[in-house]
């Protein structure tokens, strides 16, 4: 079982906190017709989150009263031009006292509607980035391993040295240069 909050690879239900909030907000925005619409915002709100430390803050802080964390959100999203349900969404979330959990739930609603929709996410870690060229070649021999609709979550990790790792769902395929080096070590520990 996740604990993290996240949707469960393969599963119908969501698990944890997080994963009842995504549940609860992909059910209403289906019952609305909405569905596209607020995978977008969501989408989008993820990003702005991630790419504001300001508003990072403004979710982690334990001092703020709610309704004036509550009323900053909705200050934010009303400025960025954000729909009434994902507005909704973030102001329940809000008077709850969990606005601390909410990029936790845009990540859980984001793999609840992937795996509705028959998306597999490979999440792949790379030393430097990657270019358009070897994206898509990733994605083409992902493919041709048999991971029909695939979606590239790219993230960089200097550490690796070189080379790629793979995570889809359980699965790790691991070709960094790091981790060569270690099984070598390993090897050559055992041959003394």
């Amino acid at each position: 079982m996740a604990t993290d909050g996240a949707v469960e690879h393969g599963a119908t239900h969501a698990s944890g906190l997080a994963g009842r909030y995504a549940l609860a907000l992909y059910d209403l925005a289906g019952e609305q017709r909405a569905l596209d619409a607020v995978v977008e915002q969501m989408d989008a709100l993820g990003r702005l989150i991630d790419q504001s430390a300001d508003l990072r803050r403004l979710l982690a802080s334990p001092l703020l009263d709610i309704k004036q964390a509550r009323d900053a959100m909705f200050a934010v999203l009303d400025a960025q031009g954000f729909g009434g349900l994902v507005r909704n969404f973030v102001g329940v979330v809000a008077l709850n006292r969990r606005l601390a959990v909410l990029r936790g739930c845009i990540a859980a609603f984001a793999a609840l509607v992937a795996q509705k929709r028959g998306v597999v996410v490979a999440h792949v870690a790379s030393a430097q980035p990657l270019n358009d060229l070897q994206q898509s070649q990733l994605l083409a021999r992902l493919i041709e391993a048999g991971y029909g609709n695939v979606t590239l979550r790219a993230e960089v990790d200097a550490s690796l040295l070189g080379g790629l790792v793979v995570r889809i769902g359980a699965r790790l395929y691991d070709s960094s240069l790091k981790s060569r080096l270690q099984r070598l070590q390993y090897a050559m520990k055992g041959a003394i």
